[in-house]
């Protein structure tokens, strides 16, 4: 009998494929319990930083932070794969020795895919390094943290073969005269072991990627808070604002300050940091006559401010839900400042971030009343998703320029460029002038207010109202139009008064015409400076999307 090399081949690959996801079942496990290197997430954070910037938008403009989810499971297969690959090369090593055992052979299986997967972590880490500019993780976590994975691979790997008769012996029994002996019942016995040591290995592994990776997205995204405070904050009570009395808009009112849980969420790691507040602190050095350092008790206690304040990611389309507005408490950027004595020619202030992100805003910037170094969101602290244990609140830029999970401040005397800009995306990011229509339409941004969907549709007087919200930075609105006919004719709205000058304003322009079978309604708004949004329609690739918001109904 001539043994088949393909199908040799095809089983060390299914025997490499299911040691590893044993192997990344134990890095998923080590990452939950020791914050270890995960090296799919360095995959997908790899990949994030070679995509050009107008990529990467598309991606989060159509499939938000799924697009990085989606990248994360992507490497988790193609490091299972990998595993297979290495299996079949571990096997050709494996038959030039003239030593056997299982002991040897799980050795050289976890030497090989140890060092293969060194380099590959180190290439990556390199890779994300050069074109980034930000360190993700320390070499000695990586070569401690591919350690456990390793030897599960090599271990589990050779137990596939434990009782297998090895190649020379199986070759002399084929050549034997002793015809008494099956060797074909000894191949079929071992392949049905190996076949359930495969199963078992699988049955043991999914699972536990499965839940692993189950439990880091759902830790990402909160999706119901129903008995936080931070999920259920209303805006000030007061009167009804005239032309908001239609009961269709009271979801609207209600929403105008975006829950913590639907709050949006765009960043550079598919992986939300999970930081001990007892061991953290921010550093302030650089250009600065006394450099500072402050622990999460120490920043708490110092005076604090609350301001309502609405974020918009630079990435979000034209009526898109990366936007939300919440009530932040912290302390003035300026006051931590004036603490540690700027020194003169400082340009630019750099936040440094626990999870590599980076980005630098102008010193004016920093100076301003309303930026603040937040630990509170929605009268609750942050949430670990939204940069627990503090992050930066800078009114008027869009939200890349809004760090999280802060760990070091430094001034300097140049520009900076932080990750999203040298990647292409603009570093001035100032807030463009926005208007999007929420009643009627299916627009995204109604994702951000709850139960809009609930009573938007029903008749209040047999009509439909026309409402919506209007954003530009800090520079507030001035004024709000509406057009019923596509763009011919307008009206101006009346809006309600914002919750700050940082803030969105909600505003409502009557009804839909009635008797009307079809028609097309278009808004615009004017900023406080006298400047109308442009009709320009441009993506949000480099500087933010522009253009008026337009339903057809």
């Amino acid at each position: 009998m001539a043994r088949n090399p393909r199908r040799k081949t095809l089983v060390s690959f299914v025997a490499g494929l299911a040691a590893g996801a044993i192997a990344v079942a134990v890095s998923l496990i080590l990452k939950e319990t020791s914050n270890g290197t995960f090296l799919p997430e360095i995959a997908s954070q790899a990949l994030f930083s070679i995509t050009p910037g107008e990529f990467e938008s598309q991606a989060v403009e159509n499939f938000g932070p799924l697009a990085k989810y989606s990248a994360l499971v992507g490497s988790v297969v193609a490091n299972i794969v990998v595993f297979g690959i290495i299996a079949i090369f571990i096997d050709r090593v494996y038959a030039k020795l003239k030593r056997k055992g299982y002991l040897l052979k799980a050795l050289l299986s976890s030497a090989i895919s140890y060092t293969i997967f060194i380099f590959i972590a180190l290439m990556l880490v390199t890779l994300i390094q050069s074109r980034s500019g930000i360190q993700i993780v320390q070499l000695p976590v990586v070569v401690l943290s591919l350690i456990p994975p390793q030897l599960a691979f090599g271990f589990v790997y050779s137990s596939f073969f434990q009782g297998r008769t090895t190649r020379e012996a199986l070759d002399v029994l084929e050549g034997s005269s002793d015809k008494s002996i099956d060797t074909d019942t000894i191949d079929i016995n071992y392949s049905r072991r190996a076949f359930l040591r495969l199963v078992a290995a699988s049955a043991v592994a999914l699972p536990i990627i499965f839940l692993g990776l189950d439990r880091l997205f759902s830790r990402q995204n909160e999706i119901q808070e129903p008995s936080s405070a931070s999920s259920n904050l209303l805006p000030p009570a007061g009167p009804i604002p005239t032309g908001f009395r239609d009961p269709n808009l009271a979801p609207l009112l209600a929403s105008e300050v975006t829950p913590t849980y639907l709050f949006y969420r765009i960043d550079i790691n598919p992986i939300v940091p999970q930081i001990d507040a007892n061991s953290w602190n921010l550093s302030i050095k650089g250009l600065v006559e006394k450099p500072i350092t402050i622990n999460y008790e120490q920043i708490k206690s110092m005076p604090s401010t609350e301001e309502y304040v609405t974020l918009e990611c630079i990435s979000n389309k034209i009526g898109g839900d990366l936007i939300s507005t919440a009530l932040w408490k912290g302390v003035r950027l300026r006051d931590l400042l004036e603490k540690a004595v700027i020194k003169p020619d400082v340009k630019y202030l750099v936040f440094r971030c626990a999870d590599g992100y980076d980005v630098g805003i102008p010193i004016e910037r920093s100076l301003m009343e309303g930026t603040i170094l937040a630990y509170d969101m929605n009268s609750g602290p942050l949430t670990p998703k939204h940069g627990f244990p503090v992050r930066a609140i800078v009114p008027g830029l869009y939200g890349m320029m809004n760090p999280k999970w802060l760990t070091e401040i430094e001034l300097v005397d140049s520009v900076y460029k932080g990750y999203w800009q040298r990647l292409g995306w603009s570093n001035s990011a100032e807030d463009n002038t926005g208007s999007f229509i929420l009643i009627p339409g299916q627009a995204p941004i109604r994702q951000r207010f709850r139960k809009l969907d609930e009573t938007s549709d029903a008749s209040y007087g047999n009509k439909v109202p026309i409402a919506g919200v209007a954003f530009a930075g800090n520079r507030g609105i001035a004024k709000v139009e509406v057009s019923t006919d596509g763009g011919t004719t307008w009206k101006t709205a009346q809006m309600k008064d914002p919750l700050s000058q940082y803030t969105w304003v909600l505003w409502t322009a009557g009804y839909v015409p009635p008797n009307k079978e079809n028609y097309k309604i278009v808004v615009r708004a004017t900023d406080k400076t006298g400047k109308i949004q442009t009709i320009e329609m441009r993506p949000p690739f480099p500087n933010g999307a522009t253009g008026y918001h337009t339903i057809t109904a």
